[in-house]
């Protein structure tokens, strides 16, 4: 019962957001006020922690040369404001170097705030793909939703969902380099289930030579491959620890496999036979 009533609340917020979206927020003049951007604190909530500077700026132009069309959502709290709704108008106005904003004051929970947040940038889709996930996993937890209903609810299929969930199992130097553009999501989701200290060498191996995902698949193929446990023979050579070398020469941007006390590097090119030559300079 919870949950449905939970869910219910959910698919209303969602309704609210399109329908004003869709009537450009068709407030009455009175309901809108001017607010001193130094009395506004952004919303703790906000799933969004990067903003494009230069749409930023771009935004900050045509708010002077224009002013600012739409207002921001913000609730009152003691003597400040918090942001619910439009923090690239807020940011591009401060950028603008306005004194007052135009804003809409709402009396709202903490809880809506947050919902408010998450559904306005999954809404415009101004999220990065790991924000994304955060979102999508915030909402799952508060509502106690399954995938395919967050689906639903957003009009997203489940496949979409979990897939997109499932970044977050990925470390955060390779989660990163997704969201820097320095690797895809085709890499990236190749490189899912691996230990981090392996999905950082291969990361590292992608931008230094510009692997195709095709070239990433057959590499963790031959990782998921080798035997984790060997039955100890004790005339058998010992064992070494290449660990160091292996991190050094994938720094640099070589392939290389590490089996049986044997160090494989595999060349793709003049350059990487050059790279090998003044590392070991």
């Amino acid at each position: 019962m919870a949950k449905e009533a939970l869910g219910r609340g959910l698919g209303a917020l969602l309704g609210e957001i399109e329908e004003a979206y869709e009537n450009e927020m068709p407030i009455s003049h009175h309901d809108i006020q001017e607010i001193s951007l130094l009395d506004i604190k952004p919303n703790p909530f906000q799933p969004r922690k990067t903003f494009d500077s230069e749409n930023l700026a771009q935004l900050a132009e045509s708010i002077k040369d224009h002013g600012l069309i739409q207002p921001i959502i913000v609730v009152k709290e003691d003597d400040k404001y918090i942001l619910v709704a439009g923090e690239r108008r807020w940011r591009a106005s401060k950028l603008a170097k306005t004194k007052t904003i135009k804003a809409i004051v709402v009396h709202i929970s903490k809880e809506e705030m947050r919902e408010h947040a998450l559904i306005e940038n999954i809404q415009r889709e101004e999220l990065n793909v790991v924000e994304l996930a955060l979102a999508y996993e915030e909402l799952i937890k508060v509502h106690d939703l399954t995938h395919e209903e967050l689906g639903k609810m957003i009009h997203k299929s489940r496949t979409h969902i979990t897939n997109t969930l499932r970044l977050l199992q990925l470390n955060k130097k390779v989660q990163k380099a997704l969201v820097d553009g320095k690797i895809t999501m085709g890499h990236s989701k190749v490189m899912i289930g691996l230990s981090d200290k392996n999905q950082v060498l291969i990361m590292n191996s992608i931008i230094g030579q510009k692997l195709s995902v095709r070239e990433v698949e057959g590499i963790v193929k031959n990782l998921k491959n080798e035997p984790k446990t060997e039955t100890v023979n004790l005339k058998q050579t010992k064992e070494y620890d290449y660990s160091g070398l292996f991190e050094k020469l994938s720094q640099i941007g070589l392939v290389v496999n590490a089996k049986n006390n044997k160090l494989t590097i595999n060349f793709k090119s003049m350059q990487d036979v050059e790279l090998l030559i003044q590392a070991l300079k």
